[in-house]
C-alpha cells in the first residue's frame, strides 16, 4: 500500500456549535497534491449521526489518519485564531482589510463572544495533539494556520473583487435578478470555482460535484460549506509548498496563496464578480 507523503486538513469552522462546519482532506503523492476527500459536517466526516458542529480533536486526528493513512502534517482553519485571547481586532485582521478590502475582501471585526469559545476551544484542543498555531514562514512540523477562503480565490483567479458565491448573499449580488436567475448565478460561480480548484488540486470536480439546481437551501449550504473547506485544504497545501504568505504578526496571522496567472484569464474580465457586498466569513 503507498502512503501519502504529505497530508493536510481544511475546515470551514462554524462560529457556534449548533451550526455544521466542512472538512477536506488532500495529500500529495509523487509530488503531487490531489483532493481525496471533502464532507459537509463533522458528523458525515466520522460517519455518524452525531452532533454537526462539536469538534472532538482525537476524533478528528484518528478519523483524518484512518482516511488518508496518517494524521495531517497541517490542519487549515477558517476561524479567527491567535496565541492570546481574542477581544478586538486583530494585526492579522487589519492587514487583510488593507490589503484586500478594496476588492469586498476585508475581515469583521472577531469579539470575545465572536467565535469566542468555539474558537479557544479548537485551538486548545489541537494544541493538546500536537499542532502549534504557526505564524510565520516557513512552516515546519504539524501545524495549525488561519486561513480565509475570500481573499486565496482572489489570488487563484485574479479576479478583481471578491467572487459572489454565497448562497445566503444571493440577494445582495444580484438584486434585478428573480429567484430562478439568482440560483443559476450562484452555480456558474461554483463551477468556475471548482474549474480553478480541480487544476491546483485535482479531484475537486470529481468529489465535489454541483448539487441538482432543485436542492434545498440546506443542501446548497452545506455544498457551500464543504467547498469552502476544500479552498482551505488548497491553502494548506500552498502553505507547505512555500507560495503561501501570512498576513499578520507573531500572535496570529491569515495565510492566503501567492497569485496563480496561469488561471486568471477567464476570471479576471469576468463581469460575474462583480458587484459583492461586505465580507463575512460565514
Amino acid at each position: 500500500m503507498s502512503y501519502p507523503v504529505r497530508t493536510v486538513l481544511g475546515i470551514d469552522a462554524a462560529w457556534t456549535t449548533h451550526n455544521p462546519s466542512g472538512l477536506a482532506l488532500a495529500v500529495e503523492t509523487d509530488g503531487r497534491w490531489r483532493l481525496h476527500s471533502a464532507f459537509p459536517s463533522y458528523a458525515r466526516f466520522y460517519d455518524d449521526d452525531g452532533d454537526l458542529g462539536v469538534l472532538d480533536a482525537d476524533r478528528l486526528l484518528d478519523t483524518a489518519k484512518r482516511l488518508a493513512g496518517h494524521e495531517p502534517d497541517l490542519i487549515a482553519v477558517d476561524m479567527p485564531l491567535a496565541k492570546t485571547l481574542i477581544s478586538a481586532r486583530r494585526v492579522s485582521d487589519n492587514a487583510v482589510s488593507s490589503h484586500y478590502g478594496g476588492r469586498g475582501a476585508g475581515t469583521h471585526s472577531p469579539s470575545t463572544t465572536r467565535p469566542g469559545l468555539v474558537a479557544l476551544d479548537l485551538l486548545t484542543a489541537l494544541t493538546i495533539r500536537g499542532y502549534a498555531l504557526a505564524t510565520g514562514n516557513p512552516v515546519a512540523g504539524r501545524s495549525l494556520v488561519e486561513v480565509y477562503p475570500h481573499p486565496a480565490l482572489i489570488e487563484l483567479l485574479a479576479a478583481p473583487r471578491r467572487l459572489p458565491y454565497k448562497i445566503a448573499n444571493r440577494g445582495k449580488y444580484w438584486p434585478a435578478l428573480d429567484a430562478a436567475d439568482r440560483r443559476a448565478a450562484i452555480f456558474a460561480q461554483w463551477q468556475l470555482i471548482l474549474d480553478a480548484l480541480d487544476r491546483v488540486l485535482p479531484g475537486a470536480l470529481t468529489l465535489l460535484p454541483l448539487p441538482d439546481v432543485t436542492a434545498s437551501l440546506r443542501s446548497l449550504k452545506a455544498f457551500e460549506d464543504t467547498l469552502d473547506a476544500v479552498i482551505c485544504a488548497w491553502v494548506a497545501t500552498s502553505i507547505l509548498d512555500g507560495t503561501a504568505r501570512p498576513f499578520g504578526d507573531a500572535d496570529s496571522a491569515i495565510w492566503v496563496p501567492a497569485p496563480i496567472p496561469v488561471l486568471s484569464q477567464r476570471s479576471a474580465s469576468d463581469p460575474s464578480t462583480e458587484p459583492a457586498p461586505q465580507a463575512d466569513r460565514s
